[in-house]
């Protein structure tokens, strides 16, 4: 062994390295020398050799310790610690770092299957989403709605085991309970190993010999449910309302997923709404706006009274404070701006020309229409 390199440097870390740090290493050496990336490149498939075996054994607590202690003797093949000229075993969690590094197994035979999941472990069920349409009045000031949800909720008869009243499932012989089998493959790399379904329990880890009637083994049902779902103040549209351990449910024990509700809000024919704040306009005749004068303006609360100074142009913006949307998080709410929109009068009488091409005399104003030739 006298012509192997240190295996801290190989990774180029030091000896006090953290786990982080010996992944990282080790991400950039396998990058940097992957044969698939360097074909035909001896020196190339050398070096990622040198770094997978340095991997296999600093990655591992134990294999480490023994290193550290007692060098390359600690973790010679003969030695039981499973290492062989390209063939170390216990790759630990290569096929995740060779995962992030070339986006799976397609073109790395191999090293996806290190690791082992249990089948029988307890697992979350998925989370489900559903759309709920609210009025705009709704969404700005709360309510509460019905909805129908179908998912997939734990069996009654069994409580989730699969099995018939009285009876237990067994822990697969062959897998253990995993649901994998490990399978080794000579390569040009060494030997490699990888992971599939056990042929015997289906990949399940379990064998039900006495399947529940009501789920036919499956320890979960569909069925709809009617949930309330509270829309809190001022929510807007396009925004989620989660519901925790309303989705499917767990496998083995595991908690039920969320269930996610999209809201969706009908837009509003007088308001606006730009975040917490609503935008509205009113009509003004054109004396109301010379001579002032006090107005019902529309909020989401009601009529409230708006003063209107004489003089009022079209266009001017008034703000009532507080009379826009809650804030969802802190319940603030914001101000609503009200836009004058000035109305050209039609349809006059006589009299009321008359008044007005009096007015205009005395503002100095020329009215006079050009006459039509016909």
């Amino acid at each position: 062994m006298a012509d192997k390199r240190d295996y801290y440097e190989v990774l180029g870390v030091k000896k006090d390295a953290s786990e982080d740090d010996i992944k990282k290493a080790y991400r950039k050496a396998a990058k940097a020398n992957h044969p698939d990336l360097h074909p035909g490149d001896k020196e190339a498939e050398a070096r990622f050799k040198e770094a997978n075996e340095a991997y296999a054994v600093l990655s591992d607590p134990d294999k480490r310790a023994k290193y550290d202690q007692f060098g390359f003797a600690g973790v010679d093949p003969n030695f039981a610690a499973g290492a062989g000229a390209g063939g170390f075993e216990g790759f630990g969690d290569l096929g995740d770092i060779f995962g992030d590094i070339f986006g799976g197994f397609g073109g790395f035979g191999g090293f996806g299957g290190a690791r082992q999941q249990n089948r029988n472990a307890p697992r979350r069920g998925e989370s489900l989403r559903v759309r709920l349409t609210i009025s705009f009045e709704e969404a700005v000031a709360g309510c509460k709605k019905d909805i129908s949800v179908t998912r997939v909720d734990q069996c009654p008869d069994c409580k989730g085991t699969g099995c018939a009243p009285g009876t237990t499932p067994e822990i697969c012989p062959d897998c253990r309970g995993s649901g994998t089998v490990m399978r080794q493959q000579r390569t040009p790399f060494g030997v490699m190993q990888s992971s599939g379904p056990c042929p015997k329990c289906g990949g399940q880890g379990k064998i039900i010999h006495s399947p529940c009637s009501k789920c036919r083994g499956a320890g979960s049902i569909r069925s709809q449910r009617k949930l309330n779902v509270s829309i809190p103040a001022g929510i807007d549209d396009g925004e989620t309302v989660s519901l925790r351990g309303q989705g499917n449910a767990g496998a083995n024990g595991g908690p039920a997923g969320d269930l996610l509700v999209l809201i969706a809000v009908r837009p509003s024919s007088t308001y606006q709404r730009e975040g917490s704040n609503l935008y509205t306009s009113v009509s003004l005749s054109f004396v109301q706006a010379a001579l002032g004068t006090e107005i019902e303006a529309p909020t989401i609360d009601g009529p409230v009274s708006l003063n209107i100074p004489e003089g009022t142009q079209t266009g001017s913006v008034f703000r009532i404070r507080g009379k826009g949307v809650p804030n969802v998080r802190t319940g603030i709410r914001g101000d609503e701006f009200v836009t004058v929109d000035l109305q050209t009068p039609k349809n006059l009488s006589h009299r009321q020309k008359e008044l007005l091409q009096e007015l205009a005399e005395l503002s100095g104003e020329k009215t006079t229409k050009k006459k039509r030739r016909f």
